[in-house]
């Protein structure tokens, strides 16, 4: 007979055998679990991700496209309120007249009270009562004194025909051997119809009123002037031709500047033969010594080119003596910087704007306190730059070095350390390696008062172009491209240095048609103009 003893054993064995195979299926059970949960993890970050490029792209196609609310933004939900509340006052005068109920006396608005200009022009009119007689029989009342009220009044774009005539003189006496006659000016269309303020006026409608020249001949239209689109991009041509000279020595003053801002933004160009429209280029290269009090006053010129890489920016920086350049993280820059590919390297200091720029995008589509956190510390940092605008760059380098140092030295180990918390495929981890890859660039301005944070000078300079390109489409021709950079060159040069595009180009034109000396250029630059 079996012993109870074996029986026991027998049992505890086959339940040993009974718990491992349990506790294999389990452990095989808990590592599809795991892999599971990896999967499923590795599917929602891959959801969110798309999700973000999704909101990412519905707003960057219908949300703002700055950072910043304009301020009258903020007012446009109120303007038709405003409407409203003018048509509801003038029913209010209405039905108060109509009754004669006396009209309560208001305190009179201090909108733009006193704030139209004295160089417009007044025109007087006087309304006298029907009779100055005395009801009583005493005769003619004397004036004792007046009320005035200024309105200001509008006169829609008004044309007129500038008609030149030049008398001949003849001697009668020696029949006719001697005469005079006044030669005749130069025109900028030989035997056209526009003067030269004209052709300014339609050059800074289009590249800087960003109203394409088929509009304008609507509008021209609607005056009674049938003027083609193609004749007013034609007198824009002969005009930026003639304006060539200016230019070049705008570009002889940019080369001899220390410190420069560079960006590039994309225009479209009527490819000839194809019917199809390809992507060119317009460079900004500008000069703005405002930030520190420099003497040079600001310059921006723009050139065009087929391709956006290395050897275009080497090519048009050929000949600068500058040594740092401002510009963003783009790679095309780098090349600028490398000595085994520029004969010159360039000094880049890298843009803080651009890095920012990352993570407030990356907030608007998926809330990350590591954002709010980076964008609070940046935020900062432009907040003592705002004090120290204008001042003396040594004062500029002291401050920073004294307030902005810390904030800075501080903000790299703790990127680090979010790096270690996240996934290196993450985005967030991305913009973050962006920057601590441009941390030598990002970090020059410290010691250097004359340099600036950001690209912002040159960006606010360039921001013209994309909206003449959303408004006008495309340029028709290489050439159009050319003259839409020469054109843009000396209306952001204007606005700059504030100064009158169209009473500029209208006045440049015309010194240039009067033969003004080419060694005396540099009083056709736009920071000599005086109106």
């Amino acid at each position: 007979m079996v012993s109870g003893r074996a029986i026991s054993a027998v049992y505890v064995a086959d339940l040993e055998r009974r718990l491992a195979a349990a506790e294999g299926a389990r452990a095989v059970e808990t590592a599809a679990r795991i892999a599971a949960e990896t999967r499923l993890a590795q599917v929602e970050e891959a959801h969110a991700r798309l999700e973000r490029m999704v909101k990412q792209a519905r707003y960057e196609k219908f949300g703002a496209k700055s950072e910043k609310l304009d301020p009258d933004q903020r007012h446009l939900p109120f303007e038709d309120i405003d409407v409203a509340e003018g048509m509801l006052a003038a029913a209010s005068d209405a039905a108060e007249k109509a009754v004669g109920t006396r009209k309560k006396s208001r305190k009179p608005s201090n909108r733009n009270k006193g704030n139209l200009p004295a160089h417009l022009p007044r025109i007087e009119e006087v309304i006298e009562p029907e009779s100055t007689l005395c009801p009583c029989g005493c005769g003619e009342m004397v004036k004792v004194g007046e009320d005035r009220s200024d309105r200001l009044d509008v006169i829609p774009a008004q044309f007129r025909v500038l008609v030149t005539i030049r008398p001949k003189y003849m001697c009668r006496t020696c029949a006719g051997k001697s005469h005079a006659q006044a030669p005749a000016p130069e025109w900028l269309v030989p035997r056209g119809l526009p003067t030269e303020a004209m052709v300014a006026h339609c050059m800074v409608a289009k590249f800087g009123d960003y109203l394409p020249f088929y509009r304008q001949a609507d509008i021209y239209r609607r005056q009674g002037l049938d003027l083609d689109r193609t004749m007013l991009a034609n007198w824009a041509g002969r005009a930026a031709q003639l304006l060539q000279p200016v230019i070049d020595a705008m570009i002889a003053e940019l080369r001899r500047s220390d410190r420069l801002q560079m960006d590039e933004t994309y225009v479209p160009v009527l490819a000839p033969g194809t019917g199809k429209v390809r992507k060119d280029f317009l460079w900004a290269i500008l000069r703005d010594q405002r930030g520190w009090g420099g003497s040079d006053p600001p310059i921006v010129v723009f050139q065009h080119s087929r391709t956006r890489s290395g050897e275009i920016a080497q090519k048009m920086l050929k000949g600068f003596t500058g040594s740092t350049l401002m510009a963003d993280g783009h790679p095309v820059y780098d090349v600028l910087a490398d000595p085994k590919q520029t004969a010159k390297p360039w000094t880049i200091a890298n843009c803080w704007t651009h890095w920012r720029r990352r993570f407030v995008t990356f907030s608007q589509s998926t809330p990350s306190p590591i954002c709010e956190e980076m964008i609070r510390r940046v935020a900062s940092l432009y907040a003592i730059e705002k004090e120290i605008r204008g001042r003396d760059p040594d004062t500029r380098r002291a401050v920073r070095q004294q307030l902005s140092k810390p904030i800075v030295e501080a903000l790299r180990p703790w990127l680090e350390g979010c790096l270690q918390d996240l996934s290196s495929a993450n985005d967030l981890a991305k913009h973050i390696r962006y920057g601590l890859k441009r941390w030598d660039g990002l970090t020059r301005f410290l010691e250097d008062g004359r340099l600036e944070m950001d690209t912002n000078g040159v960006e606010n300079a360039i921001r013209p172009i994309p909206l003449t390109r959303k408004n006008a489409l495309f340029a028709g021709s290489i050439d159009g491209a050319e003259t839409w950079a020469r054109i843009a060159s000396l209306i952001g040069t204007c606005r700059l240095n504030g100064v009158n595009p169209e009473a500029y180009i209208a006045a440049t034109l015309r010194k240039i048609l009067d033969q003004h000396m080419q060694s005396d250029i540099a009083l056709l630059m736009p920071w000599n103009f005086a109106e």
